[in-house]
């Protein structure tokens, strides 16, 4: 039988006794026999008066450890005539990857696992265990894509949404129809009472016109007969003279009132009762318009800004700032009030959008018709193409209601241009704050406007940065109200 290669015999010659792997860090101990430094430090970790020999039980009377260089070069050319197979050898030790981690989840050679703190595990034992969640994960996989399959198949999976869909569409429907049923029956009720009220008022006409009627044909014979009577002589007129001024008397015609009071309070109840009635369908119209319709997606013309407002790069925000910015001056441009408009505008249609306002500080916002002058100093009312609601310093203006102290943070504006109607809500609220009615758009686009600051009183800051305010020196940009950004909500 023939005995070891020469290859085998160098790999056992260069092999730890203790690990039985090529030798990490040989070193020599008293006896002359050889170990990895880490194998003879943990044989010796409880030794502390003797230190046996793992191999020949000699003792020695101290821990003495020789490096063995010599050895350690030929483990490493021992290592390097092992069969370089790709992942079965540690690149760092050259030894056999047997071991895996659970922690790292990593293929380890003997050396590695033990510098490891993880747990280790045969490579043998990890491969099973994997290899069977594995094949649990692809069982499941397997009977997932076949139910799917099955349902796509047999039309299950589109029948049952849309069914859904259906579902909710009739639902939808039937909302909307009893919606529309109840409103119909409310406006032939309110018609009735218009009715009702109109035949008596009717009936109350014809019967004073009768009465006038009557009055007046007693007054034309009471003319008829004093008309006679004045044919006749002195003598004969003198006789019936008291008769004839007590006729007189009765000959005062008094006209009845056109309906009675008490149809007058009627009508005015209809009409007060009418007006709650708009105003609820309105604020059903508002809820429902900002429930179902997106907000306008709204971005500031950076071609109509005040030359003292920074828009932000997304279109979305204006900032002041007390320096200038260098830009071309044309019609479009706000040269006095600290303005900026908003792209595109509206010509038609129902829409809306909310914008973020500092707490405090001086801002306004609404619609300008698109032909209002943008130049010197813009006056805030209707008559000058410009629907807004304006806050100075936490004081709104006078038509906004007067509950609004301190005014919200975010607030939406509401444009119903067929309607001619501009509205301002706190975001949430389906109560205006703020109404515009009748709104004289005279067929153009209006553009969303914002403003903030005062115009006046930046030119004077500007030249004076440090004016005094009420025996007190603050700030420059609180003083002209740009304490605060204007942003227009995604």
């Amino acid at each position: 039988m023939a005995g070891p290669s020469p290859a085998q015999q160098l790999l056992a010659e260069a092999s730890c006794p203790v690990c039985l792997e090529l030798f990490q860090d040989p070193v020599s101990i008293p006896c002359g026999h050889n170990f990895c430094r880490g194998c003879i430090e943990r044989c010796w970790e409880n030794s502390r008066d003797l230190f046996p020999c793992p191999r020949c039980r000699d003792a020695a009377p101290e821990r003495s450890l020789r490096p063995n260089r010599e050895l350690g070069h030929i483990a490493d050319i021992a290592r390097g005539m092992l069969p370089a197979v790709p992942g079965t050898l540690c690149g760092r030790h050259r030894q056999p990857l047997r071991f895996f981690c659970r922690e790292e989840r990593a293929l380890l050679c003997l050396v590695c696992g033990r510098c490891r703190l993880h747990r280790v595990v045969p490579a043998e034992e990890a491969a099973q265990e994997y290899e069977e969640q594995i094949q649990n994960c692809l069982q499941a996989l397997k009977e997932e894509r076949e139910k799917y399959l099955e349902s796509r198949k047999s039309g299950a999976w589109r029948s049952f949404h849309q069914d859904k869909a259906r579902s909710e569409g009739q639902r939808m429907v039937r909302e909307f129809q009893e919606l529309r049923r109840v409103l119909e029956e409310q406006e032939r009720l309110l018609l009735e009472q218009l009715g009702s009220l109109d035949g008596a008022m009717g009936r109350a006409q014809d019967q004073a016109l009768a009465k006038v009627s009557e009055e007046l044909s007693q007054l034309d014979t009471l003319i008829w007969e004093m008309e006679g009577k004045f044919q006749q002589p002195p003598s004969l007129f003198l006789q019936d003279i008291q008769q004839l001024l007590d006729s007189c008397e009765r000959m005062k015609f008094h006209p009845p009132a056109e309906i009675s009071p008490d149809l007058e309070r009627s009508l005015e109840d209809f009409i007060q009762r009418n007006i709650l009635v708009r105003g609820a369908l309105r604020r059903c119209q508002d809820s429902l318009m900002f429930l179902l319709q997106e907000p306008a997606d709204l971005t500031l013309d950076p071609c109509t800004a005040h030359p003292h407002l920074h828009l932000s790069e997304d279109g979305k925000e204006a900032r002041g700032h007390l320096v200038p910015r260098d830009v071309r001056d044309h019609p479009q441009r706000f040269d006095f009030e600290p303005c900026v408009l908003a792209r595109g505008g509206f010509s038609s249609g129902r829409h809306f959008w909310e914008v973020e306002v500092g707490q405090g500080g001086v801002w306004a916002l609404g619609v300008l018709r698109e032909s209002a002058r943008r130049r010197g100093p813009l006056s805030l009312t209707p008559k000058e193409g410009v629907w807004a609601l304006e806050a100075f310093h936490s004081l709104t203006s006078p038509r906004a209601n007067l509950l609004l102290r301190p005014p919200p943070r975010r607030l939406r504006v509401s444009l119903d241009y067929e309607g001619r109607r501009v509205a301002f809500f706190r975001a949430g609220d389906d109560v205006p704050i703020l109404e515009y009615t009748r709104a004289a758009f005279n067929g153009e686009r209006v553009l969303p406007w914002f403003k903030m600051g005062m115009g006046a009183r930046l030119l004077e800051v500007t030249r004076n940065p440090l004016s005094p305010l009420a025996g007190q020196v603050v700030s420059p940009l609180d003083w002209v109200g740009f304490g605060f950004s204007l942003r227009i909500c995604p």
